[in-house]
């Protein structure tokens, strides 16, 4: 499945939901707190695609955070599927989310693109009341 990269005032919401930006990842984009750990990383997946590097930042858990920059590279993000999560919920304080993200990546030395599948178990955790991406599960 292939999403549009969309941003705000551009619809459907490039993470996948099938929700309008205004109301999916555009409210987290600006600072409000995900409800639950999937809604978080639906959103860090849509920064990747548009590029707000404050939001991954701010949304990454500072004992594992890397220094950055988090973005960029090349990479084109154009689909998201998210596979199972455990906890996670609105009561929960921990919560992992498997899924898997499509992205299209230059051919070496010919011209066009090709898309690969990166898959992730990624652990999240509660931390002043807010969730934040921990780590990925190897």
């Amino acid at each position: 499945m292939r999403l549009p990269r969309s941003g705000p005032g551009d619809g459907a919401c490039v993470c996948g939901s099938g929700r309008g930006y205004a109301s999916c990842c555009g409210p987290l984009h600006d600072g409000a707190a995900a409800v639950t750990a999937e809604a978080l990383m639906r959103s860090r997946y849509a920064a990747y695609a548009l590029g707000l590097e404050d939001h991954l930042f701010r949304t990454w858990h500072p004992r594992t955070r890397p220094a950055g920059p988090l973005t960029g590279g090349g990479l084109v993000w154009c689909g998201l599927r998210v596979l199972r999560t455990e906890a996670g919920g609105a009561d929960d304080t921990v919560g992992v989310v498997e899924f898997e993200a499509d992205h299209q990546v230059p051919r070496d030395g010919r011209a066009g693109t090709v898309v690969r599948t990166m898959r992730e178990v990624s652990r999240f955790e509660r931390r002043a009341g807010r969730w934040v991406y921990v780590d990925a599960v190897t």
